[in-house]
Order: structure tokens, then C-alpha cells, then sequence
């Protein structure tokens, strides 16, 4: 019998899985040795992968590209990158690579929009939706982006009021595009029926007849969008959903020739368990299959679909590494391991939303196992992590391996090697990771500023092909120093 952390997941799991391996105890990931990068930069530590962006925005293309192959469909897809997922540089850059485009929720976005014009990673025929209920600063920003030539920028209107903002702001000689947002109905367990974003699906017909039908020459609706907050599943709720909308594009489009595209906002899922199994294709043959076949029902052109994809385009490309630095046995049944960093201000949805993460450890994978419960150095009683996504608990390698009497492991002939080996493992910490933590996790947490109990942000080590095709990494951000913190509370000047 293996009683060893290897053996109970390849008990449990198929394993090993794409770009997840184990070498002599030791965990590889993305073909990246995450040991060997903690022994040169320490923890607490995050790292950035950001091939597997591009990786991920183009499984997507081919994903459409095929079923829309499949299905005859007359429309294109437009990858579009959801920013408030992260916001950063080094990401929004390595997605601009691969022919995508933006999508934008707040004013300061803009500015970023004219930071990578300036810098040439864009031009003014990218596609750029804004979402969002927008405030004056938003919406002005909006107007100064269409009126310096930004021809495919798409205001996605909140409520009926905001088209009126662009109506005063707008100069430009050519008509602008706009587009709607539905209010969606939430699924039955949210505590409201209806999304707080959008306008209501059985005013959106009147409003086009009343406020944008004849003004084509000014301004024209070109999308129709929608975005269900629990994601694209294989649901009755979400089907449901997606059909009303293609309807009322149906019945829109019938009296409004500039319309040509739907939105289908975000919502693919990642991989946040090794038991994670979702089949993509399946999903987007089910999507286009829909549009088309209402569309034909209809007699009206399919729509050109938009996606807005954030989770999915980034989360996958960074990890979270934590050192184990005690453990605990609080009573009979439970045994903490405590980490050299607090899961409230790295990981805040693990904590805010319970949401759970593919979580690993990258050594001491040869250890024997046990059940435990992960606690963060916070003097928060929440500051915990104790379930996985497949099952309400957490397993992992013991800290010291144990042959004393009673162990059901039977040692092996060369007992002598292995205790020296394992002797040798036993003085290095364990190390565990948090992968797939690259969505919103910093946004939220409040990259660089003030974290509960003055936790500082760990240091960020990014890892990209340079321009000869080879791996490189560098070091993005040092770990947050307390002077930082102080300047920011005051107490330096």
C-alpha cells in the first residue's frame, strides 16, 4: 500500500495531467521547477507564467473558429479581454500579442487605453467596449477616445440615460457606435431576481424606437450584450438565459439594420481542482448552434459574437507559494499548518467568496499524508483555508516522514539511503502552492497598499520568452517594505 502524497493522487486523480508532473518528490509545473524557485527567491512568493495567457486566448479562437466551421456560421468572433481581471502591464501586453481586444468597467481605464496607444501596442482600430454604469469622468473619457479618431469604440449603454452623455460629447464627423446592455435574471438563488446592470429586456425594443431609430446618422446600436454572473454552464438557467437574448436580437434586428453583433460577456471556467472537467467545444458548439438556428427561425443575419473573457485569459498564468513555517495540533482532530503569509490578503476570495483554488504542494511529494487545515499569520479567526474544490478537506505531505511502529508503509531494501534522503527533506520546509490565482486577486487585495495586520505583498517574479524564444524571468516587485507602509499611514514623510 503507498501511503505517500504521490500515491494518493494518483489514487484519486488521472495523473499526471497536462503541464502538471511530479520529478524526484518534486512538483513541475508549466515545465517550470517551482522548488528551484523558491530556493532562489524564497517565500512568500507569486509568480506570473504569462505564456499560458496567450495559450489560453487562442484555444478560445480555435474553439469558435472550429464550431463556426462547423455550423456554416456567417459571423466573426472577437476575443475581447476583460481588463478589471488584472489590469497589469505585463499581462494586458502579452494578451495584445495574440490579436484580441479590450474591454473596459471604469474611467481610469481609458487611460490606459491611450498608455498602450502611446506606446504603440494598439492602434485606433481596436475594438474597445466600455461597460459599467459610468460616471461623468467615464463617460468624457469615452467621448475624447471617439472624438480623436478611436473608430470601433462601443459605449455599452447602462441605462437610458447615458446615451444622452455621449449625445453632448460626441464630435464626431462619422456616427458613433453604441451598444445595450439586457439586465439579466439572476438564477434563483441569488437574494434579487433581476442584475442591478443593464436595461430591463422588455424596454430595450421602445427605447431603440424611441431615442436611437432615426439618429442613424449620429449614432448607431451595433451590439447587443448580456452577461450571467454565474458563468457559462450547461444549465437549464443559463440556456434560458442565452436564448431571450438571441430572441430579442431576433426581434431587434428586424428593425434595426446597423446591429450585427452580440455580446456574450465572460464566464468560462479554469481549472481550480485536479477532478476540474469542463468541455469548451462542447459549450461553444451549443452557443453558435443557438444563435444560428434562432436566427434562421428568424430570417435575420447572425450576429458577429463577442466574448469578454477574463478569468480565462489570465487566471491560469500565476501562483501563489507559501513555506509552511509550523504546525499545530489543536486538539485530537485537527492539525494546522501555519504559512508565512495570510490567505485573506493574497488570496482575498478564498475568504470573501470561498472560493477555492488548485492547490499543490511542491515538495515532499514521497511523504506520507495527512489531513490538515491551512491557517494564515493574521490574527483573524477566518484567515484559513481547510476545503479543496472536489471535497471539504485538505491533504498533504506530513512535514516529517515517520517509520516508527505501527506505520503501515513497509520500509524498503535500501532503508538506509531513503533515511538519509528523507533526513535531508525533513530540515527544508514544505512548500505549498496556489495555482490559478491570476484573476482579481490583487485587484482586490490591493496590490502594493495596506493589507490586515500589515501583511506585506509578497514578492512577484514574472516568467515570459524573451525575444529569442527562451524562458527568462525577473523579479517585478519586491516584497512590500514597512517604510512603504508607513509613508502611506503617515508616519514618514
Amino acid at each position: 500500500m503507498n501511503n505517500s502524497y504521490l500515491g494518493l493522487v494518483e489514487q484519486t486523480f488521472n495523473f499526471p495531467q497536462e503541464g502538471i508532473e511530479v520529478k524526484k518528490g518534486d512538483l513541475i509545473f508549466n515545465g517550470i521547477d517551482y522548488k528551484a524557485l523558491v530556493k532562489k527567491y524564497g517565500t512568500p512568493l507569486k509568480v506570473s507564467y504569462l505564456p499560458k495567457i496567450g495559450i489560453n486566448i487562442n484555444k478560445a479562437k480555435q474553439y469558435f473558429a472550429n464550431a463556426m466551421k462547423k455550423y456554416k456560421y456567417e459571423g466573426k468572433y472577437f476575443y475581447t479581454y476583460c481588463t478589471k481581471s488584472s489590469h497589469f502591464s505585463f499581462v494586458v501586453g502579452e494578451a495584445l500579442k495574440h490579436n484580441i481586444h479590450l474591454e473596459t468597467s471604469f474611467a481610469y481605464d481609458i487611460d490606459i487605453i491611450n498608455q498602450l496607444y502611446k506606446r504603440r501596442k494598439i492602434t485606433k482600430d481596436i475594438n474597445i467596449v466600455c461597460n459599467g454604469f459610468k460616471q461623468k469622468n467615464y463617460t468624457s473619457r469615452i467621448a475624447k477616445l471617439i472624438n480623436s479618431g478611436f473608430k470601433n469604440v462601443i459605449p455599452v449603454l447602462d441605462n437610458k440615460d447615458e446615451l444622452n452623455l455621449y449625445k453632448r460629447s460626441v464630435k464626431s464627423k462619422d456616427p458613433f457606435k453604441i451598444g445595450i446592455r439586457i439586465a439579466a435574471e439572476e438564477e434563483p438563488t441569488f437574494p434579487f431576481y433581476t442584475s442591478r446592470l443593464g436595461i430591463r429586456a422588455k424596454d430595450v425594443l421602445e427605447f431603440y424606437v424611441d431615442e436611437i431609430e432615426g439618429n442613424e446618422d449620429k449614432f448607431q446600436l451595433k451590439m447587443l450584450h448580456i452577461f450571467l454572473n454565474k458563468g457559462i454552464k450547461d444549465d437549464i438557467y443559463y440556456w434560458s438565459e442565452l436564448r431571450k437574448s438571441i430572441n430579442l436580437y431576433c426581434q431587434l434586428k428586424k428593425i434595426c439594420p446597423e446591429l450585427d453583433s452580440l455580446n456574450i460577456g465572460g464566464g468560462f471556467p479554469i481549472k481550480h481542482s485536479l477532478a476540474f472537467e469542463y468541455d469548451y467545444q462542447f459549450m461553444i458548439n451549443e452557443i453558435v448552434s443557438n444563435i444560428k438556428s434562432a436566427c434562421k427561425k428568424a430570417k435575420v443575419p447572425v450576429p458577429n459574437i463577442y466574448t469578454e473573457f477574463g478569468s480565462y485569459t489570465v487566471g491560469e498564468s500565476m501562483a501563489h507559494i507559501y513555506s509552511v513555517i509550523g504546525e499545530k495540533r489543536q486538539n485530537d482532530r485537527e492539525t494546522w499548518y501555519m504559512i508565512d503569509s495570510s490567505f485573506i490578503t493574497t488570496l482575498p476570495d478564498t475568504w470573501g467568496i470561498g472560493e477555492r483554488f488548485l492547490m499543490l504542494p511542491i515538495n515532499k511529494w514521497d511523504n506520507e499524508y495527512q489531513r490538515v487545515v491551512l491557517g494564515g499569520i493574521t490574527c483573524d479567526g477566518h484567515d484559513y483555508y481547510d476545503s479543496e474544490e472536489h471535497i471539504n478537506e485538505v491533504f498533504l505531505p506530513k512535514i516529517k516522514n515517520d517509520y516508527g511502529v505501527g506505520n503501515s508503509r513497509v520500509m524498503p531494501v535500501d532503508a538506509l539511503e531513503l533515511e538519509k534522503k528523507e533526513s535531508e527533506q525533513d530540515v527544508e520546509p514544505l512548500y505549498v502552492g496556489f495555482f490559478h490565482t491570476g484573476a482579481y486577486q490583487d485587484q482586490i487585495s490591493g496590490y502594493g497598499g495596506i493589507k490586515h495586520c500589515l501583511i506585506p505583498s509578497p514578492k512577484h517574479v514574472i516568467i515570459e520568452y524573451d525575444k529569442n524564444g527562451n524562458l527568462e524571468e525577473w523579479v517585478y516587485a519586491k516584497e512590500q517594505s514597512a517604510q512603504s507602509m508607513l509613508k502611506i499611514l503617515g508616519y514618514l514623510r
